[in-house]
């Protein structure tokens, strides 16, 4: 029996967040404006409270379901791979779609947390859903994302108005693997794209001697459990691998603001119907989630 498709919903269809119900209440997950230019100078900010305990916990039971490859909603999934990782010693679970498949994975699209920082980052724009990840390092086995731009993977569309938001399900830092990024390397322009769960510093042979020496100094962005990082598209970023006891769980939310259309006439996501080259992005899989007017 096929799952149902919460892609046809939305707005929240469970109680794990509440929808504020005044203008008040909205403005109370407001970033600063210290924030949004550390953001705009930077490409990145970390740190920012996204989940309590409980939603992290429904969450995390959520991802232990949706790693199984006989789950029931497993046929909406976009894209599946029980093992991305490159090396045959090291474990990167990817998967694309949750928002499909289980309450919790659909509604984290309508946090009101996420939700304003969102748009303020968007410059107060309307927030469009792009698609969405779930990451997963095993313990001691897990493996790496190489240093990439989400946007160099996200070409089919334009113009680049996109935002990625990164929530850890775990603690997140160097030793589990959390993610790293080059300060400012959203100035630099779009690279070229390397194999995501490849070589970790594959990108270095596409960078000039400038941009080799900030490259040798990363931030690692770590944080707590339910803390989200926001980062630029254009902004170079990757993780290492989980040397750690303990796993390393994160999902990640890919929007842009409203407005940016489709540069493909083929398929956009896998199973989702192509949207004509030229043509706004909206619809059933491209959902308006939230409009600061």
């Amino acid at each position: 029996m096929p799952a149902n498709d919460l892609s046809k919903v939305h707005e929240l269809v469970s109680d794990i967040f509440k929808k504020p119900a005044s203008q008040k209440e909205w403005n109370q997950y407001k970033l600063t404006k210290e924030q949004v230019d550390f953001f705009n100078e930077e490409g990145y900010l970390a740190g920012i409270k996204m989940l309590d305990e409980q939603q992290i916990e429904r969450l995390r039971n959520e991802l232990s379901g949706l790693t199984q490859a006989d789950h029931p909603g497993h046929d909406l999934f976009y894209e599946f791979h029980s093992n991305e990782s490159e090396d045959p010693s090291k474990i990167l679970f990817h998967a694309l779609g949750a928002w499909r498949i289980t309450p919790g994975f659909h509604d984290v699209l309508w946090n009101p947390r996420f939700l304003v920082a969102a748009s303020q980052l968007l410059g107060n724009r309307a927030v469009r859903f792009w698609h969405d990840q779930l990451f997963y390092k095993p313990a001691k086995t897990g493996g790496v994302v190489a240093w990439h731009q989400d946007y160099s993977y996200w070409t089919r569309t334009k113009p680049i108005a996109h935002l990625t938001c990164w929530c850890g399900l775990d603690d997140s830092n160097k030793e589990n693997g959390c993610v790293q990024y080059i300060p400012g390397s959203h100035k630099w322009g779009l690279l070229p794209k390397p194999a995501l769960a490849g070589d970790l510093n594959g990108i270095n042979e596409f960078l000039n001697e400038e941009q080799r020496e900030q490259f040798a100094s990363p931030k690692y962005a770590e944080v707590k459990a339910g803390e989200a990082i926001f980062h630029h598209p254009l902004t170079l970023h990757g993780s290492g691998e989980n040397k750690s006891n303990r796993p390393r769980r994160a999902f990640v939310i890919n929007v842009f603001a409203d407005g940016v259309n489709s540069d493909s006439d083929d398929e956009l996501l896998s199973g989702v119907p192509p949207v004509a080259k030229g043509t706004k992005m909206e619809g059933q899989f491209f959902p308006l989630i939230y409009n600061p007017q």
